[in-house]
């Protein structure tokens, strides 16, 4: 694991407790498959990665552990969390290609892997405010909804189509949350769908979605009302000011 990677964590808004855990899965996955850089370098990071799928239908079945890593616990929990850890690590990896913190210039660019064009377009000031706002959210879910309950462990969750900002449930399934800083356009319905597709095929359980934003052009609009698992929320920005003493 690269020595920067703690501060990228840091920089990224999780909770302590979050990069706690994402340090010790990293170290974890490490420990059974090697250095994750030489895997990287070596283009063998997918195989990684496809050796922690563990599916629900594996679990009906009762099928052991698939992967070198020994743990005690629930396999397809465990191996979910280890997966998402090795997924955000490399984008980690390939973000740091970019701004050229690493000579390589080698990228995984699988579905389980690749960062969604959305992702990659958006500004660095936007994706500061959409971390920020996501960061304010998870402190603060039950304002959003009283019942909902955030099951991601404190970080995005990985699927096929990208980064799920927000994984929640309720008393009627799991709930993806994703977050757009400024005006949503019809792009975000197709990635939100994306996601919740991905989701429940992963764990077969009813999906629903919560698009937020500043405000969401008149197709986004549209294509809402004929989607009844998707809602849309728009937030808004309150200022305080206090004279100095």
């Amino acid at each position: 694991m690269r020595a920067d990677y703690p501060e990228w964590l840091k920089i990224q808004q999780y909770a302590d407790g979050t990069q706690v855990a994402q340090i010790h899965r990293i170290k974890k996955v490490e420990e059974s498959y090697g250095s994750l850089d030489e895997n990287f370098e070596n283009g063998t990071i997918q195989a990684v990665i496809d050796d922690l799928q563990y599916s629900t239908a594996d679990e009906r079945h009762n099928k052991p552990n698939p992967s070198k890593i020994k743990f005690d616990g629930n396999i397809r929990n465990n191996l979910q969390s280890y997966k998402n850890a090795v997924v955000r690590y490399l984008k980690f990896l390939n973000g740091a290609d970019r701004e050229q913190f690493v000579s390589s210039s080698k990228e995984v660019t699988s579905p389980t892997t690749q960062i969604s064009t959305i992702e990659d377009d958006i500004s660095p000031q936007r994706f500061s405010l959409e971390r920020d706002m996501q960061a304010t959210l998870r402190r603060n879910i039950t304002n959003l909804s009283s019942s909902l309950r955030i099951v991601d462990d404190g970080a995005e969750r990985a699927v096929s189509s990208g980064f799920i900002d927000i994984t929640c449930e309720d008393a009627n399934g799991l709930v993806v949350i994703e977050l757009k800083a400024g005006k949503a356009d019809s792009r975000a319905i197709g990635q939100i769908l994306g996601y919740m597709g991905d989701l429940h095929e992963e764990e077969d359980r009813p999906v629903r979605g919560i698009l937020i934003a500043h405000d969401f052009d008149q197709r986004t609009k549209s294509a809402a009302k004929v989607i009844p698992t998707l809602s849309l929320k728009k937030y808004s920005i309150e200022f305080k000011f206090k004279d100095m003493e």
